[in-house]
């Protein structure tokens, strides 16, 4: 049996690739990073090490790549430090509607609260503070 250690990266397709990274770099903190000939990536810094979200321009998509690449058909959901109330109010302050939340959630590690929001791209981004858990195995069961 395979064992997989994390996730390295995944691909968004893009209507603007200069639009996306100006979202998720003004609005979501995220560094963006430029790699091989000009692609362009969202960087996450995690306790899991580095992952990346790699951009591509619709119509312009690398292969080989997903069958049907279309921009807004992602639903990520992005762990929190920061309060949701604070998060709130930078959103509001960067013009960004809040689609529905706060609402509780379950999350890989157990229950935490969440709120919606979209990209430029109308892709569902989650952003999310951890609640107290109970122990993964306890979830486990509890998903049948």
């Amino acid at each position: 049996m395979m064992q997989i250690e994390r996730l390295d990266h995944l691909v968004l397709t893009v209507r603007d690739v200069v639009t996306t990274c100006d979202f998720y770099a003004r609005v979501l903190g995220l560094e963006i990073i430029t790699f091989g000939a000009g692609r362009r990536a969202i960087l996450l810094e995690t306790t899991l090490g580095h992952q990346k979200i790699n951009l591509h321009q619709q119509g312009q998509e690398l292969t080989p790549r997903a069958i049907a690449p279309t921009p807004g058909s992602a639903d990520l959901c992005f762990i929190v430090t920061t309060p949701l109330s604070q998060v709130m109010t930078h959103l509001q302050q960067c013009g960004v509607a809040i689609e529905l939340g706060p609402v509780p959630r379950t999350g890989a590690n157990g229950p935490i609260q969440s709120i919606y929001i979209r990209d430029p791209d109308d892709n569902l981004i989650e952003l999310s503070n951890p609640l107290p858990s109970p122990h993964l195995n306890d979830l486990r069961q509890n998903t049948g």
